[in-house]
């Protein structure tokens, strides 16, 4: 497993994990004195598959780094009992997540993250949301083909039809979550199953890069090219919009994670 936290300075890795290359990075928010509450994780599961995580400890609520350490923490250790159990991934996921909110609500101390997960399994992907982190997939010529809905009042409202993205990046409540783990109502949005198709980038990204960084501009960035060059433009555009607030662009200094994961194209039948 590679968990990255970022602490206290920008912590980055690439490695070669279920099948494909994936590029993680995550940073404390700029000019911010206490520690990165971001917590990031991707997690072998069998020789061809991974669970990839990104956690947001709550902002303004106890131990927010302690919270989202935790969930990952017991996340994983409950996949390498279900590995060798040879428990089915969506099953063990789903229970992982479960026991992590256990755990974060046994330190007693009212703190929460948000979860946001993503098993990989062959070319099969499936998310897991819990409050306002964001996965996508996205392929090669900008077609979103999964995105998870943030469990806030603008991620509702675009959801309805009743705010665009754009308008929602603006909006007044955008910081606003209604769904943690480490709480005693917390829920699980699972979606469907989605069919990696060749050159498709998977993203995970804590709000620290949603909320500064359009969704038309996050998919041309990472839709080709390096994931590499792709994080290096993502987390540089986001620390330009962090330090220089403006009424046309977002801004919002915050700790900023992100995940990406690509397989390679599917080798042509000889003719």
């Amino acid at each position: 497993m590679t968990i990255l936290d970022g602490a206290r300075t920008a912590d980055q890795r690439s490695l070669s994990i279920a099948g494909g290359e994936l590029v993680a990075y995550s940073c404390v928010a700029p000019d911010k004195e206490t520690e990165n509450e971001d917590t990031v994780a991707a997690i072998e599961y069998g020789p061809a598959a991974a669970v990839l995580v990104v956690a947001d400890g709550a902002g303004g609520l106890p131990a927010g780094k302690r919270a989202s350490q935790m969930a990952v923490t017991e996340l994983r250790r409950s996949l390498q009992q279900a590995q060798e159990d040879t428990m089915l991934m969506r099953t063990a996921i789903l229970n992982g997540i479960e026991a992590a909110n256990r755990a974060v609500l046994d330190l007693g101390n009212g703190a929460a993250t948000t979860l946001t997960v993503v098993g990989i399994e062959g070319r099969n992907v499936r998310a897991y949301q819990i409050g306002d982190s964001e996965a996508l997939v996205v392929g090669q010529r900008g077609r979103v083909r999964l995105q998870t809905m943030a469990h806030s009042p603008t991620g509702f409202a675009v959801e309805a039809g009743f705010l665009d993205q754009r308008a929602a990046l603006h909006h007044a409540e955008r910081h606003l979550v209604s769904n943690f783990l480490g709480t005693a109502d917390m829920r699980i949005d699972m979606g469907a199953a989605v069919e990696l198709q060749s050159r498709d980038t998977v993203l995970l990204a804590s709000d620290g890069l949603t909320d500064n960084i359009h969704l038309h501009e996050t998919i041309e960035i990472i839709r080709k090219g390096s994931l590499q060059g792709a994080v290096e433009q993502l987390t540089r555009l986001a620390a330009r919009r962090m330090s220089a607030e403006s009424g046309n662009q977002p801004s919002k200094p915050d700790d900023l994670s992100v995940i990406l994961f690509r397989k390679p194209g599917k080798a042509k039948k000889p003719q």
